[in-house]
């Protein structure tokens, strides 16, 4: 039998030594760069993003295209630069604006090469993650209660 486990659920980042600078590095696998608040976890003690996926089972379908503009939401909400890596969907380098550096394209095989930076700092995204939205929801719905409970 096999002696897998499954490791911790908080993960710390890569460590990457370039040229005597270490790199913090956010990795996330497939699908877990879609969900915000669990790469928002990570990003902030990050110095940049990377994702690896195979999309082939998206099929020639907009999914690979979803994918890609998942992750670039991912770079804006963090402030971080994002390299994602496919071997059927869309490998591209994303800037902390969420900007295409550089992208191949899907389903053909090749490689990319661009410069990704380091940012400071934290986006208010980063900071206070889900919460503001998650607060004007729930005074917007007191409102309309409360107007809807004083009409005639």
């Amino acid at each position: 039998m096999s002696d897998f486990r499954r490791g911790p659920a908080e993960q710390s980042p890569l460590l990457i030594n370039i040229k005597n600078q270490a790199l913090k590095v956010a990795p996330y696998i497939c699908y877990e760069i879609v969900y915000p608040d669990f790469v928002r976890k990570m990003a902030k003690q990050s110095d940049l993003l990377l994702t690896i996926s195979d999309d082939s089972w998206f099929g020639s379908s907009a999914g690979p295209l979803q994918h890609l503009q998942m992750a670039r939401m991912r770079a804006i909400e963090n402030g971080k630069y994002l390299m994602r890596g496919t071997n059927t969907g869309v490998t591209a380098i994303i800037d902390d604006q969420g900007q295409l550096i550089a992208q191949a394209r899907p389903f053909v095989k090749g490689s990319l090469t661009g410069e990704v930076w380091r940012t400071s700092g934290q986006t208010p995204y980063s900071r206070l993650g889900s919460w503001p939205v998650l607060l004007l929801c729930t005074v917007l719905i007191a409102v309309c209660v409360r107007n809807r409970t004083s009409l005639p």
